[in-house]
């Protein structure tokens, strides 16, 4: 599941930043904005993604998309969410034409804005410069 998730935020950099990235598995100590959006795959698993964002990564694309040089935190969170909409909504293309683990994906929300200390399965961190942006996912066993 995460490695769709990281093949749509990857495309997310190569086709809309624009920028060359990398990909690690380290986690910054930074302060982030953190949303989430929870799936739910047709086999009735759920799970919880995290994406957590330094806010010069978000800033980058709220210049590409509303063309802002300085965006406040509220325009910053409501960008964080979008991408999280974009990324996932991908992800979830990606998954129906590889027939894949498919899934219905849920509102994004925005958590909190902290260093990303949450509980989580796997984790990965795109890097674009000297900016991070951490993917992660958590099962959500009921």
């Amino acid at each position: 599941m995460l490695n769709t998730i990281i093949e749509a935020s990857e495309n997310f950099c190569i086709h809309q930043i624009a920028q060359p990235h990398e990909t690690n598995d380290t986690i910054s100590k930074k302060r982030t904005l953190i949303a989430y959006i929870d799936i739910e795959t047709k086999m009735a698993k759920k799970h919880r993604i995290y994406i957590a964002s330094e806010s010069n990564f978000i800033q980058r694309i709220a210049k590409l998309f509303l063309e802002e040089d300085e965006s406040d935190e509220d325009t910053l969170v409501d960008m964080l969410l979008e991408t999280v909409n974009l990324i996932v909504g991908s992800a979830k293309v990606i998954a129906e034409e590889s027939n894949g683990n498919q899934f219905v994906i849920s509102t994004p929300k925005f958590l909190k804005s902290s260093i990303f200390d949450l509980e989580y399965d796997e984790v990965k961190t795109i890097k674009i410069k000297d900016d991070e942006m951490i993917i992660a996912i958590k099962e959500l066993r009921t």
